[in-house]
């Protein structure tokens, strides 16, 4: 029974200077088409989350690194050089971080820090 009132967490937004290349991008990169589309904001659903594109005014290129959402996948290397292969630069190389838990980061051709984790450990409560 759930005692509290957050429910999980439900969506991760980046700021892009190109909703449209972006838009592309991310398409690629997460093999799925947006479900919503606009110039004001594009939306996916990854496994059940939200991934949401919002432009902003003027392109920023030194974003903040103090909150990094971490997606998780079952091949941490093969999603890794995936991304860099699209145009993501490396930010951090696959590293255990303890037990079998594999984190990594790219900054994705916008700038924003995208994250990576492989997490056996890891289930979702339903």
């Amino acid at each position: 029974m759930n005692t509290t009132e957050f429910l999980g967490l439900r969506t991760t937004i980046y700021k892009v200077g190109d909703i449209t290349k972006a838009t592309e991008w991310y398409t690629k990169a997460f093999e799925t088409a947006p479900y919503f589309n606009q110039s004001f904001y594009v939306g996916f659903n990854i496994g059940g989350y939200e991934l949401g594109l919002q432009p902003e005014k003027q392109a920023i290129q030194n974003k903040t690194e103090s909150v990094i959402t971490y997606w998780g996948v079952n091949d941490i290397i093969k999603s890794y050089n995936r991304l860099i292969e699209l145009g993501a630069k490396e930010h951090e190389k696959p590293y255990n971080v303890g037990g079998e838990i594999v984190t990594a980061t790219v900054l994705d051709p916008f700038n924003n820090v995208l994250g990576l984790i492989y997490n056996p450990e890891f289930s979702l409560n339903t």
